[in-house]
């Protein structure tokens, strides 16, 4: 089984709680919107700690380390059936100044035109309610159990 792990990076200001979700780059996200935007994260292999997995993404994605304390949040699978780790954490970073990493990717399929893509090109601060409607589906239980650790 595929395994992701990742940061739900929120804060709270006088317009209630916020979390920070990023929008996947490259051409098969393109110009989606509604259930594309994730939490930052990535896969990890049997020998890497999930937590210390779930920075190393959330650096690689925006270009902050953040630091905990982060209260692990419960497991989720999402429809393609990987299982994502994560972990809350209060902060606040400028969404406006991520750096991502890239990838490459042969586009268009079989063209053999080798393309250069940011793995994260967009980040923004969100509500929860409108959250809910940007985050990939099985992530939005993410927001619920957040909710519930903050109140």
């Amino acid at each position: 089984m595929r395994t992701s792990a990742g940061i739900l990076l929120y804060r709270r200001g006088a317009a209630g709680t916020e979390v920070f979700l990023v929008h996947p780059g490259g051409p098969f996200w393109k110009g989606k919107d509604a259930g594309a935007w994730s939490i930052p994260k990535g896969e990890y292999t049997d020998g890497e700690e999930a937590l210390e997995a779930a920075q190393r993404e959330f650096r690689e994605e925006t270009g902050t380390t953040l630091e905990g304390p982060f209260a692990e949040l419960t497991p989720i699978k999402q429809k393609a059936g990987k299982l994502v780790k994560a972990w809350a954490v209060e902060g606040d970073i400028d969404a406006d100044a991520i750096v991502s990493n890239t990838f490459r990717v042969e586009w268009p399929y079989k063209s053999g035109r080798w393309q250069t893509y940011p793995e994260v090109d967009e980040a923004a601060w969100f509500s929860i309610e409108a959250a809910r409607e940007k985050i990939n589906p099985a992530q939005a239980a993410f927001l619920d159990e957040l909710l519930t650790l903050i109140s």
